[in-house]
């Protein structure tokens, strides 16, 4: 088969070996050059997307080329990009310093609210907010890293951000990913990973703080704060007490496990928010593609902007997401479509950010 000769800025070397890497796994129509050195083959692959990726890339890398599966109109696109993929550096000391000064921050805020009346009733319960909200937050970080361990995306060690003056004595953590996943396919059980892993501590240390929790009259002079209710937490409230709360002039007085069970299930919620760089926008775009994920962005901006009227907070979330709402990130393979399994998994995401949405998170109670 001839091959089909690139312009000027690739030479006849490259986009010949190229070709010949790809010449049992694909037809080729055209080769063009792309901007930024890289070569572009259009035609079809004549194999699975997936197995055929993983050949690809392993070719390549020999030559340190890293190959990037589009789609554009109804050609199938290899773009051969020169270099090879990063590795994360695992910086633990840094890790581990945020970790520990987070660890603090959130034992000052569970002394600062705590209403013992002894040292030891207070650090009794700094000590069961903190150690709650730090697993579930640690294990929502460890999900997104263990499934991008197993799937060889190179990512950072969850970094923890303190925050003493944060109502909850931290921001969460952030997880660096210095490569994108492979397909889109991985990308959402990546993105899936954290919350699930999440709520598998937040769902039962929630039940169990309230079960720690007395159930009181409302103060008749107000001066106190309402957490919102969201589905979910209307449930658990349901199953430990029997009855739907607040109600009757009375409500639950969290524990502090209960507090931040509470906080750990509203920090899921805003996560699985389905736009821009939130686990839910990674879910969204993974299943509809980066056009359509950027649109549903766009969307849930405009819905948010709506809500602040019921909670004002809502503008603010509305103006990170648009700020975040332009990064690119797309995987390396992004002809691989999501399984009929892979789109239950994001239909189940869906599911549970609808259970632990709560359109007002906070309802300060002014005193009379």
């Amino acid at each position: 088969m001839d091959t089909p000769q690139p312009s000027t800025n690739v030479t006849m070397a490259d986009a010949d070996l190229l070709h010949r890497l790809i010449d049992d796994l694909f037809v080729v129509r055209e080769v063009r050059p792309g901007e930024n050195n890289t070569v572009r083959f259009y035609g079809r692959l004549v194999t699975d997307s997936e197995q055929a990726y993983d050949e690809v890339f392993r070719r390549a890398q020999v030559y340190q080329y890293v190959p990037l599966f589009r789609r554009e109109g109804e050609d199938h696109v290899i773009v051969f990009a020169r270099g090879i993929l990063p590795y994360a550096r695992q910086r633990v000391a840094l890790s581990l310093a945020l970790f520990a000064a987070t660890v603090l921050s959130v034992l000052w805020v569970g002394v600062i609210q705590s209403d013992g009346q002894t040292w030891w009733a207070i650090l009794s319960d700094a000590a069961f907010f903190a150690g709650t909200l730090l697993a579930i937050l640690t294990a929502h970080e460890m999900g997104h890293y263990i499934v991008s361990r197993y799937y060889n995306t190179p990512v950072s060690l969850p970094y923890f951000i303190p925050a003493p003056i944060f109502l909850f004595g931290t921001m969460g953590a952030v997880i660096r990913m210095v490569a994108p996943p492979k397909n889109r396919r991985q990308w959402l059980h990546i993105a899936a990973a954290g919350p699930l892993a999440g709520l598998a501590f937040a769902i039962p240390l929630t039940f169990i703080g309230l079960l720690l929790s007395p159930v009181e009259p409302l103060p008749p002079r107000g001066g106190y704060i309402l957490e919102g209710n969201s589905l979910l937490y209307l449930w658990l409230k349901f199953l430990a007490f029997g009855r739907l709360l607040p109600s009757n002039g009375e409500d639950v007085f969290l524990h502090p496990m209960a507090w931040a069970g509470w906080g750990g299930l509203m920090v899921t919620a805003l996560n699985l928010i389905p736009a821009a760089q939130l686990d839910g926008g990674h879910v969204a775009r993974a299943l509809l593609g980066h056009r359509g994920g950027q649109w549903l962005t766009y969307g849930i901006i405009v819905v948010l902007l709506l809500m602040s009227f019921l909670w004002q907070g809502w503008a603010l979330w509305a103006l990170i997401i648009l700020i975040f709402a332009r990064a690119q990130v797309m995987p390396l393979d992004d002809i691989t479509e999501p399984t009929r399994e892979d789109k239950a998994l994001a239909a189940a995401m869906l599911v549970l950010f609808i259970l632990l949405f709560t359109p007002v998170p906070l309802q300060i109670v002014p005193p009379m």
